[in-house]
């Protein structure tokens, strides 16, 4: 899995909105100058955000975008499994009949855990998490709630 410039500026967005969830909406080109994003590249971010019901958007002069949910309830693996648009590091993992040596490879097995566990580490880390470090950079990282 590789965490592309959408994934990366998509969830400094979602921070964005997250940090203002109980002020009302921002606009596009507020996100972008606090940011220094393109508003156009927003713009193409947050179609498939609101698709996903992450994102809703107001119309009119007061106008913008908010978060659906809570920041607690919005995880880093929501934004990135959305804008990604992929579940798993190699395709054999989530359909095994793509490769006809998936029964017996002895390396789908590595691909198959190392997905899970990025996968969990993720869910496992909400807005409101890097909220709490972004406002106190003495607050320790989120960790991943990975299982032994």
């Amino acid at each position: 899995m590789k965490i592309t410039t959408r994934s990366r500026y998509g969830t400094r967005m979602m921070l964005e909105l997250a940090k203002h969830y109980h002020q009302g909406p921002l606009q596009i080109g507020e996100i972008s100058k606090r940011q220094n994003l393109s508003v156009k590249y927003l713009e193409q971010l947050i179609i498939p955000l609101k698709k996903a019901g992450l994102i809703k958007s107001i119309r009119g002069p007061k106008g913008g975008h908010i978060l659906s949910r809570p920041p607690e309830e919005i995880t880093v693996w929501d934004v990135v499994s959305v804008l990604e648009g992929i579940k798993a590091l190699t395709p054999c993992v989530i359909k095994p009949e793509l490769c006809e040596h998936s029964d017996t490879c002895p390396t789908r097995d590595v691909w198959a855990l190392l997905t899970k566990n990025i996968e969990e580490c993720l869910k496992g880390i909400t807005l409101a998490d890097l909220l709490k470090k972004m406002e106190d950079e003495s607050q320790p990282s989120p960790e991943c709630p990975l299982k032994d």
